[in-house]
């Protein structure tokens, strides 16, 4: 009876592992469904007013240099997404899951239509395959940080200083105009933006919590995918210095 008993005991707990184990990937599944679908929409946006005078007229004209430069509509569609992350990052408790997915959605929207603008800069092709090389490098950094054993969370601090280093330097580097320097920031970049994959990844998987509600749930998927996707793209824009193809 003592066996049956423990045996019991023993298979309870192990379905209750079993179910945690569902339910996170479950809620790592939505993470990675929402990001994939937000940078779906980016892509879009971005192609879409790229290749359509008209929209294209609507938020960019060519500068004197042959640069695009943003209209008072771009200077907008610019602006607002930092607005939308401090809205969802700060009002987050107070919203409905429902209306942070839809801020996330205006946000990878308006991010297209910013980033539209690479486009004038960089070949199609070059575009597309430094998407592929971000993808391929994001999907086994993000891997890494939810497999890990390994606590990253003084990793991670160490990172964010140095974002915030990588901040001031391209402040800094506006008025120097240090051709030097930007090189030097890309690499950072490169090195910031890969770590931050692992830890982010690691810091949503702990942010699991089985006994949430749907609403708790839902808020955090979209926090979780508004991070991944800040990472993804800042990773995608510091490989294209390196790897994109210039138009002539």
């Amino acid at each position: 009876m003592a066996f049956e008993t423990e045996r019991s005991a023993w298979t309870r707990g192990q379905a209750d592992v079993a179910q945690i184990d569902v339910g996170l990937r479950q809620y790592m599944l939505r993470v990675y469904n929402y990001m994939a679908s937000g940078l779906a929409l980016t892509g879009l946006t971005a192609a879409l007013v790229a290749n359509t005078p008209a929209l294209w007229d609507l938020f960019f004209q060519v500068g004197p240099v042959g640069r695009a430069a943003p209209t008072m509509l771009g200077w907008i569609a610019i602006i607002a997404p930092i607005g939308l992350v401090l809205a969802l990052s700060f009002g987050i408790a107070k919203m409905r899951a429902s209306t942070a997915q839809g801020l996330f959605w205006l946000y990878a929207g308006l991010m297209g239509i910013s980033l539209s603008s690479i486009f004038m800069v960089y070949t199609g092709t070059s575009i597309t395959r430094v998407f592929f090389i971000t993808a391929a490098s994001f999907t086994g950094l993000s891997l890494y940080g939810y497999t890990t054993k390994r606590n990253l969370s003084a990793f991670g601090s160490f990172l964010i200083m140095g974002l915030w280093g990588l901040i001031i330097a391209s402040v800094v580097n506006i008025f120097l105009h240090s051709s030097a320097l930007q090189f030097v920031m890309s690499v950072a970049g490169v090195l910031i933006f890969a770590g931050l994959t692992a830890w982010d990844t690691q810091k949503i998987k702990e942010m699991y919590f089985e006994g949430d509600g749907s609403e708790i749930a839902g808020k955090k998927s979209v926090m979780g995918a508004l991070t991944l996707y800040l990472d993804f793209i800042n990773l995608f824009i510091l490989l294209l210095r390196f790897f994109g193809d210039r138009r002539q």
